[in-house]
C-alpha cells in the first residue's frame, strides 16, 4: 500500500545535501507499489522524478510533482555458462554493496568501478564508468516499467544506445521508463583493466605482485578515497562534468600553446578526449570556494557543498567554470549531472 508525503524535504535523499521541498514523496519497494504509484499519478498528473541515490543530481529549486525513491532490493545469479555469471540487481540495490557482492563471490568485471556513489537503477542511464571500465562493457540487460501503460520491457545492451556518460534513457526515451532491475555479464576467467590512472602504481604500493579482483578493487577504493570527498561529510555529487571529447585538429592546435595539455585518442575516429580536470585547474578554478560552494582542493572535477549552500549557488559556479574554460580553450564543458 503506497503511503504519499506532502512537502518532504529531499535534503536526506540527495548527496548535495540541498534542503528543496518535493510536492509529493513516496518510496516503494515492490512492482505492485509503483505500479499502484503510476495508477494513482495518471489521475493526479503531476511532474515525476525518480530518485536513486540521489548522487547525480542538483536541486536548484523545490519539486513541484512526485518524487518516487525506487526502493527495489535484491542481487541474484540468474543463470551462468562456461564463461560467464549473469547477474541481476534490483534498481534500488546500492552499486558499491553490489560491486562488493561480485568481488567477494569472484564474479569478474566490475571491480574497477568500486566506490562509484548511486544505486544500480541510475547505472545504465548514465552509463557509469571508472578506471577504464564502463556499464557497457558488461551489461547484459535491463528490465523497465513503461510509465504510459505499466507494462515491462526488456532492453538488451544495442537497445541502450550506449554512449560516454549516455544512453538512450537520457535521450529519446528520458522520462518514459523507470528501471527495474539490471543484469549483469560477469567473468569467469579474469580479464584485468590496470592501465588506466593510477592503478598500476597504487598496486605497487600495496606490495601486489599479481592483482586480483579484490586487489584491484581495493587499489579503486584507496585512490578514489584520497582524491573525492565522502558525500556524508562534504555534499557532492562526484565528478559534475564530462571530460570532453574534442576534434583532434583543435587539440594538436591547442597542444602548440599548452605543452603538457593531456589528451587520449578516441580509438577509430579524429576525436581526443582531454580530461576536464586538467582544463578547470588550469583556468585557476581548483580549490576555489564562495560561501558554502567549491571546487574540490584535490579534484576539480568535483563541485562540493561544505554546509548550507543552494542548489543555485552550486550552479552559478559550474556555469562560470564553463564559460572561462570557453574563452581560454574553446571548449565547452557539459555537466554530468542532472540538473532540476
Amino acid at each position: 500500500m503506497i503511503q504519499l508525503q506532502e512537502n518532504t524535504s529531499l535534503k536526506p535523499f540527495n548527496s548535495f545535501g540541498i534542503h528543496v521541498l518535493a510536492k509529493q514523496f513516496c518510496t516503494v519497494s515492490s512492482l505492485n507499489e509503483m505500479q499502484e504509484l503510476l495508477e494513482w499519478n495518471k489521475i493526479n498528473n503531476y511532474p515525476l522524478l525518480v530518485l536513486g541515490g540521489g548522487s547525480n543530481l542538483l536541486f536548484t529549486k523545490n519539486y513541484d510533482g512526485l518524487v518516487l525513491q525506487n526502493l527495489l532490493k535484491g542481487i541474484s545469479l540468474e543463470k551462468e555458462d562456461e564463461s560467464y555469471y549473469y547477474v541481476k540487481a534490483m534498481a534500488g540495490e546500492n552499486w558499491h554493496q553490489l560491486v562488493t557482492y561480485c568481488v567477494h563471490k569472484q564474479y569478474q568485471g566490475i571491480e574497477n568501478m568500486s566506490l562509484i556513489p548511486g544505486n544500480v537503477g541510475a547505472s545504465p542511464m548514465q552509463n557509469i564508468g571508472a578506471y577504464g571500465v564502463e556499464i557497457k562493457d558488461v551489461f547484459e540487460s535491463l528490465e523497465a516499467i513503461q510509465i504510459s501503460d505499466g507494462s515491462i520491457v526488456t532492453f538488451n545492451n544495442t537497445a541502450c544506445k550506449f554512449g560516454y556518460r549516455e544512453s538512450i534513457f537520457k535521450h529519446e526515451l528520458r522520462n518514459q521508463f523507470i528501471i527495474l532491475s539490471v543484469v549483469l555479464k560477469l567473468r569467469k576467467t579474469p580479464k584485468y583493466n590496470t592501465s588506466y590512472g593510477n592503478i598500476e602504481e597504487e598496486l605497487i604500493n600495496m606490495n601486489v605482485q599479481e592483482p586480483n579482483i579484490q586487489s584491484i578493487s581495493e587499489a579503486v577504493i584507496r585512490i578514489r578515497q584520497r582524491k573525492l570527498p565522502d558525500p556524508s561529510k562534504i555534499g557532492n555529487a562526484g565528478s559534475f562534468f564530462k571530460n570532453p571529447i574534442i576534434p583532434t585538429a583543435l587539440y594538436n592546435q591547442l597542444k602548440k600553446d599548452y605543452k603538457d595539455m593531456p589528451g587520449f585518442a578516441v580509438s577509430a575516429t579524429a576525436l581526443t578526449k582531454v580530461p576536464a580536470a586538467w582544463l578547470i585547474e588550469q583556468t585557476g578554478w581548483k580549490g576555489f570556494r564562495t560561501g558554502d560552494a567549491g571546487c574540490y582542493p584535490l579534484q576539480p572535477l568535483v563541485l562540493v557543498n561544505y554546509g548550507t549552500a543552494t542548489g543555485a549557488e552550486i550552479y552559478n559556479l559550474s556555469t562560470q567554470i564553463i564559460e572561462k574554460v570557453q574563452a581560454s580553450f574553446r571548449i565547452l564543458l557539459e555537466r554530468e549531472v542532472n540538473i532540476y
